[in-house]
């Protein structure tokens, strides 16, 4: 009889975190993990895309080499800053979004830049590459929010009774959003 009880015991336990939503919290945080993977891979098809915007835009000697300068170097640092996706920490997300926030100015600065050269806006290979570079930002765009709606789904999810019970005892915690860069609220100023 006793030899019974211990396996009857482990099935009622085992029944009895399926029913407590264990495993949906395992489905979603792999959710996240995927999600953040997308994110990663946006971001890293526009670095890919920079050595390849930078040549270009070299091919004009007056060009502004401080510019290029610039964002050379914001793509070394934003591809440096590695996180996991089981540790996404306001700090580690901090921290990656800084690095990425300043490669988009050091880009926007060159496109702006770019403006003043008719030679090279006329450019087809700086077109094709700035169409890419656009297409990128949208693709990142939706992945941040991709990532974050399965952020809401997954914190959402943990925080209910009993799951609540249940990510508390398995530690289950909440992950951080994707967040606007501050100063993002306000329009920026455009002067002609």
């Amino acid at each position: 009889m006793k030899k019974l009880v211990i396996p009857f015991l482990a099935l009622l336990a085992v029944l009895s975190l399926s029913s407590c939503g264990y495993n949906s919290m395992v489905e979603k945080e792999e959710s996240i993990k995927g999600k953040w993977a997308d994110v990663e891979a946006q971001y890293q098809r526009r670095s890919d895309l920079i050595p390849n915007l930078v040549s270009t835009v070299k091919g004009y000697a007056d060009f502004e080499q401080s510019t290029l300068t610039a964002v050379i170097e914001a793509r070394a640092k934003a591809t440096s800053v590695q996180v996991d996706a089981s540790k996404l920490t306001p700090e580690t997300m901090a921290q990656y979004q800084q690095a990425q926030g300043q490669l988009s100015s050091a880009l926007s600065k060159l496109l702006v830049t770019v403006e003043q050269y008719p030679d090279l806006k006329a450019n087809e290979n700086f077109r094709d590459l700035q169409a890419q570079l656009e297409g990128t930002e949208n693709r990142i765009t939706v992945a941040r929010q991709n990532f974050n709606s399965a952020v809401e789904d997954y914190n959402g999810y943990i925080r209910k009774f009993p799951n609540n019970l249940t990510a508390s005892m398995f530690d289950f915690t909440s992950k951080e959003y994707f967040k606007a860069e501050e100063g993002t609220e306000k329009a920026p100023k455009v002067e002609f």
